[in-house]
């Protein structure tokens, strides 16, 4: 709660308080606010232990911080259920950008190398040839359309 006040704003606050209160009252707000506050913890923890007593057993398991939406997602995203840490481990960027790099330079990576020699020998392999330049197209024709592209 206080993870981010520093020494110089501790020191400002207590001497505003001495200023404030005196020292002869500050012992006696001092307890009152450790007691204050005291309650509200104990009142707090009541009501969570209600709370989990009217869910019922279905819910032992429940957190009141799962209700904090960061908290949530990230325990879900957490949960091996889904499969996640399968399809992150599963994604390897460096060969993918081999791959792209290898067939703009027009070379044959290593996987499109194995998957071409065992398929058949009659199919064109369906590689594009990036160095052919592209003819002029007349006025009126149209320019190709690549769905992929867009």
């Amino acid at each position: 709660m206080f993870n981010d006040i520093g020494p110089l704003e501790l020191v400002t606050l207590v001497v505003l308080a001495v200023l404030v209160f005196g020292p002869e009252k500050l012992p006696k707000m001092i307890q009152d606010v450790t007691r204050t506050i005291r309650k509200i913890r104990d009142f707090s923890e009541s009501a969570k232990a209600d709370i989990r007593e009217e869910l019922g057993p279905e819910f032992k398991d429940f957190e009141f911080e799962d209700l904090n939406p960061k908290t949530f997602i990230r325990k879900q995203l957490d949960n091996d259920e889904l499969g996640l840490k399968e399809i992150r481990n599963g994604f390897d960027l460096k060969k993918e950008m081999a791959d792209v790099t290898d067939a703009v330079h027009g070379r044959e990576s290593e996987s499109s190398a194995s998957s071409s020699s065992s398929s058949s020998s009659g199919s064109t392999g369906g590689t594009v040839d990036m160095t052919k330049k592209r003819e002029k197209l007349d006025q009126d024709e149209r320019p190709p359309f690549d769905a992929d592209a867009t």
